[in-house]
Order: C-alpha cells, then sequence, then structure tokens
C-alpha cells in the first residue's frame, strides 16, 4: 500500500513566514541634515601675520594666514558656534545662522577698538556669470577710511575704469561681471577716485597684475589701516577666487 507523503505544516510553515516579513517595515535610510557652505577669511590686520584656526561646533573648519581664504565647508544648517582661535587662545567666539543651500563667507577681522577679533558673515550669491563673462565683489574691513572705496582698473581715463562703486566699511558689495583677461592692474580708490592700494597680483604685496579667468566668481578683500607704518598691518587688497 502506498503511503502519502503529504506534510500539511510545509505547505503552512512558508505563508506564516512570509506573512510575519510582509508585517515588517524595510528599514529606512538616514537622512542626510540641511546644509549650508561657509567659507572662512583671516582679516584680522590687527594681530597680523597671526594664523587663526576657524572651528564650528568643535570641529576645524580652517587653519588660515593673514589675508587667505579657504574653500568653501559644509556647515549644518540651524545656528552654529565658530570658535576663532590664534594658537590655543580663543580669539572669538560668535552664532552664526546657517540657512539649507545657502553660501556665506565668514570674516574674521578687527573690531572698531581694533584691539579684539570680531566676525562678519556676508550670503554669497554665487548665480554664475554669463558666458565669457566673470563676477567681482570688495569686502572691505579696512581700518581709518573716511569714505566708501572703489575698486578701478588702470586707465589713462582720470580714477580708471571703476569695476565695484562705493563700497562701505565693514560691508561687501554685489558681485559685478567684468570682462575676464590677463594681467589686470586693479587698484582701490576713494570715493573722489583717490588711489589707496594697489591689488597688483592679489597677494597683498600691491605687486604685479592678475589673471582673470571667464566664468569664474571672485572676491577683493580688502583690510589692513590705512596710513600704518607696520608692514604687516597696513592697507593691503587681497584677491580669492569663490
Amino acid at each position: 500500500m502506498k503511503i502519502s507523503s503529504f506534510r500539511p505544516w510545509a505547505v503552512v510553515l512558508p505563508a506564516v513566514l512570509l506573512l510575519a516579513s510582509c508585517g515588517k517595515d524595510d528599514p529606512k535610510p538616514a537622512s542626510s541634515p540641511d546644509q549650508g557652505r561657509v567659507l572662512f577669511v583671516n582679516a584680522a590686520a590687527h594681530i597680523a601675520p597671526t594664523t587663526l584656526r576657524f572651528v564650528v561646533d568643535n570641529n576645524e573648519k580652517a587653519s588660515l594666514g593673514y589675508g587667505a581664504g579657504n574653500s568653501y565647508q559644509s556647515i549644518q544648517a540651524g545656528s552654529r558656534s565658530v570658535q576663532v582661535m590664534a594658537s590655543t587662545q580663543t580669539a572669538l567666539t560668535q552664532p552664526i545662522a546657517v540657512e539649507k543651500d545657502r553660501s556665506y563667507t565668514f570674516v574674521a577681522k578687527p573690531a572698531a577698538s581694533t584691539s579684539v577679533v570680531e566676525g562678519a558673515l556676508f550670503a554669497d550669491d554665487l548665480t554664475a556669470p554669463a558666458a565669457g563673462k566673470a563676477k567681482i565683489r570688495v569686502i572691505n574691513v579696512g581700518q581709518s577710511l573716511t569714505t566708501p572705496i572703489r575698486l578701478a582698473q588702470t586707465t589713462a581715463v582720470t580714477g580708471g575704469g571703476i569695476i565695484v562703486n562705493d563700497v562701505s566699511g565693514s560691508s561687501a558689495s554685489a558681485f559685478t561681471e567684468f570682462n575676464p583677461g590677463n594681467n589686470y592692474s586693479l587698484f582701490i580708490s576713494d570715493n573722489t577716485n583717490k588711489s589707496l592700494v594697489q591689488v597688483g597680483d592679489g597677494s597683498g604685496s600691491g605687486a604685479g597684475t592678475r589673471n582673470f579667468e571667464a566664468n569664474k566668481i571672485y572676491t577683493v578683500l580688502v583690510t589692513g589701516t590705512l596710513g600704518s607704518l607696520n608692514d604687516n598691518q597696513k592697507l593691503k587688497a587681497f584677491v580669492f577666487q569663490n
């Protein structure tokens, strides 16, 4: 007599396992936090040439010599705490507000008393320039300047060809489109077109010329004290790319 090998539990068990697996949701991958971007700049002329370290929420984001800026760093959106360190000493602790997908420049600069460091946060509109053009702006954190300043190109015309007009103290101009090219000779003037300092190659020395590439965005940083006899602390112009 043939014995049946049918096992009822063999059918029931897979069905139970299937139901059990369907009852559990697959774990969702952790979402990354909202972020903005910050570029840090050392414009603390009164303690030049001191290197400054920039720390956000206990994470070091940059270590910069005087006049230097770094590349943009990702920062978690929201209220963040920035510490500026000179060697092991805290020169500044300042809260900043970072919005999702926004870009900023944070400048460590002399306070009004010039005895301490303070920070200035500027929003950066990094909309690309038109094809074949470049963009440039001026950040003015210079000391002992009695009028707004201008960025101009040296030409045969008195005052030169003005590129960026009338930037007040402790402020940043909007980015302005201009024609890129090689061997640019730029200078910073007051609002009467009197030359105050040469931009030169953008290193702060005031010597040489600078090449500007199409489709790039630049900042001219003006810092230091007009009339200072200290070479490290006198008015200087630096160029960095955003």
